[in-house]
């Protein structure tokens, strides 16, 4: 009797190699360094990247020249204006004083025959000096404690928090003459009291940035591998709060622009009162506007509004660049 099945399946004990292909396992030192990106090569790119932003923003350029021309003009002012700050414009050997503007003097002259145009190019120095080193100072300071209180919380930002609101609730021109009278109208003086003002404000700022990268995963990952929080604020968070802090400066800038302007107006600036500077000129010019001579006080006052253009359209760009 004959078997009605068929022949069993025919077997293959011999597979190839084309059929399974094993999965290769690479050592980690094999593994090609471009497909494993560091932490710090990504901020590199993505500070490329916001940096190409940056440059095709029409008012970051604008910004960037107005400000480029004052910094020149602070460095340089010979190159611009063919008198000094305090030297007499005279026609046929006349001193010409109170002379509206003209080809002699393109911003006229003031009460004694100083060149407006002049003192306006050569006011920009010790405007310039001041403010930018306050707001230096007042950013570095600011962003140290920032990191502080954002990264420990608990009792050092209950502490440094309630110290920064008392002395916000201090009213600022009692402060700064307070503080002038007590230590005298030096330029250094001024530097440390305006950066004082900015501190708190700056604090606060980076305290927040600080509050929300402390939340992600890459500050986590730190943590477990048991780094200090030394490294985890300086190495780990710092690089990633840098655009804050940018834009706190620039913005910090403008302000101390303002500020430097009004304590000379109010006779508080420091060197000799004679010297060119912004806000002593337009105090010591004001007056005559209402007899048609406004060259004298409008002129260093579009100044001031100029550079604190330039400054602002500059930190909006960067502010605008880091959020895309």
């Amino acid at each position: 009797m004959t078997d009605s099945q068929g022949p069993p399946p025919e077997t293959t004990d011999d597979i190839t190699s084309a059929e399974v292909v094993e999965p290769e396992v690479l050592p980690p030192d094999a593994v090609p360094t471009a497909q494993v990106p560091t932490g710090a090569a990504d901020r590199k790119q993505v500070r490329r990247e916001k940096f190409a932003v940056l440059l095709k923003t029409p008012s970051f350029a604008i910004g960037f020249i107005i400000l480029s021309f004052w910094i020149v003009a602070a460095i340089v002012p010979s190159l611009f204006s063919r008198y000094g700050d305090q030297e007499s414009v005279r026609v046929d050997g006349q001193v010409i004083a109170r002379a509206s503007p003209r080809a002699e003097a393109w911003f006229g002259t003031d009460t004694i025959g100083n060149d407006v145009f002049a003192r306006v190019i050569y006011g920009a120095r010790p405007v310039l000096i001041t403010a930018v080193l306050a707001a230096i100072t007042a950013v570095i300071i600011g962003t140290l404690l920032g990191l502080l209180v954002g990264y420990f919380r608990g009792w050092v930002d209950e502490i440094i928090s309630r110290v920064i609101e008392a002395f916000l609730s201090i009213p600022v021109i009692l402060l700064v003459l307070m503080v002038l009278t007590l230590f005298g109208k030096t330029r250094t003086v001024i530097i440390l009291t305006i950066a004082t003002l900015f501190i708190p404000v700056v604090t606060r700022t980076v305290r927040s940035a600080v509050l929300a990268e402390a939340q992600l995963d890459y500050v986590t990952s730190a943590k477990l591998r048991g780094e200090n929080p030394f490294f985890v604020m300086t190495r780990e968070i710092l690089p990633n709060i840098t655009g804050v802090s940018i834009v706190e400066l620039t913005v910090r800038v403008g302000y101390a622009i303002f500020t430097v302007a009004t304590l000379s107006f109010l006779g508080l600036s420091a060197g000799d009162s004679s010297a060119a500077d912004w806000g002593t000129d337009i105090a010591k010019q004001y007056k005559t506007i209402v007899s048609g001579q406004w060259w004298a006080a409008i002129f260093p006052a579009l100044a001031i509004g100029s550079l604190v253009i330039g400054v602002n359209l500059i930190a909006d760009s960067i502010d605008r660049a880091n959020k895309s």
